[in-house]
């Protein structure tokens, strides 16, 4: 991929494309589109197994005003990487990364900023079986002001499938909610892990478990992470298949720091910094001794 390149060239190092989107028609499955210098590279969608990868070439932007800047629809076991993007919606975007089919996602030292209200940095709602791994990523200013934000994970196609999902020296700032994780009506789950991690300044919840149709389970480990200065409530778990478990964290300057509702569980590992909120720090729904 060059910013000089043409899609009408054979995407090789010597006669690069110019988008995403081009490149990928001649990219083979399992193949690897390389960022050669700076560019703006545009939106695209993915229906194979593929890596598309920037290691310090500059900027490789993808500027998705009013649409998604990438779309994964790929098959059941294809895996997809991005690495080194910087997704901007603009203000107008829907979703940064919208996934909706294949074994997984990496994404990683990435940026992705600018959706809209009801838009996500990272939407990721498979329709089968599936894995997403974000580490090293900023995502920033998504979902202001409405039902979008940060990273949505939700099962509600979920049946008995799985969606195992992990989050890793991330930085989600000023979305509407940080991080939300959504149970589905079948009897799949949603396990996560969210580590090294700062969850700060949303205009709503930092991390948000909820099972609003009562059958998929979500079950969240929280380790060394930090949800500051939320406006709503820092860690809440929210539906009876919801269980939060907090270990090393900080929960600090939020409207509420901690809650459960609605049958929802929090328990604290007792290795937790939950103080100085708003209205109240909350109490966990139980505590567990380190193992």
């Amino acid at each position: 991929m060059s910013g000089i390149g043409d899609d009408a060239n054979p995407c090789s190092r010597t006669a690069p494309c110019k988008t995403f989107a081009g490149a990928i028609s001649k990219t083979a499955a399992g193949g690897e589109i390389s960022v050669l210098d700076p560019g703006g590279f545009g939106a695209v969608t993915i229906t194979k197994s593929i890596s598309i990868t920037n290691d310090g070439a500059g900027e490789a932007g993808i500027l998705a005003s009013g649409t998604n800047g990438v779309i994964v629809n790929a098959g059941a076991n294809d895996l997809v990487s991005l690495r080194g993007l910087v997704i901007d919606g603009a203000g107008t975007g829907l979703n940064g990364i919208r996934f909706l089919a294949g074994v997984g996602l990496n994404v990683q030292n990435c940026v992705i900023k600018n959706f809209s209200g009801a838009g996500n940095g990272i939407q990721f709602t498979p329709s089968g079986t599936s894995r997403l791994s974000v580490s090293d990523t900023v995502i920033s200013g998504n979902g202001i002001g409405s039902t979008g934000g940060g990273v949505f994970v939700g099962a509600q196609n979920a049946g008995a499938n799985v969606i195992r999902a992990s989050l890793n020296r991330v930085q989600l700032q000023t979305n509407g909610f940080g991080i939300k994780v959504e149970g589905g009506g079948g009897t799949g789950a949603v396990y996560m892990t969210v580590r090294d991690t700062m969850v700060s300044a949303s205009s709503g919840n930092g991390l948000w478990a909820t099972a609003p149709q009562g059958a998929s389970i979500s079950r969240i480990m929280v380790d060394r992470t930090s949800f500051v200065n939320n406006a709503g409530t820092g860690i809440l778990s929210d539906g009876v298949p919801s269980a939060v478990l907090v270990n090393n964290s900080v929960v600090t300057g939020n409207a509420t720091g901690i809650s459960f509702v609605n049958g929802g569980s929090l328990s604290s590992y007792k290795t937790n910094a939950i103080l100085f909120n708003i209205g109240s720090d909350g109490v966990p729904s139980g505590t567990l001794s380190p193992q």
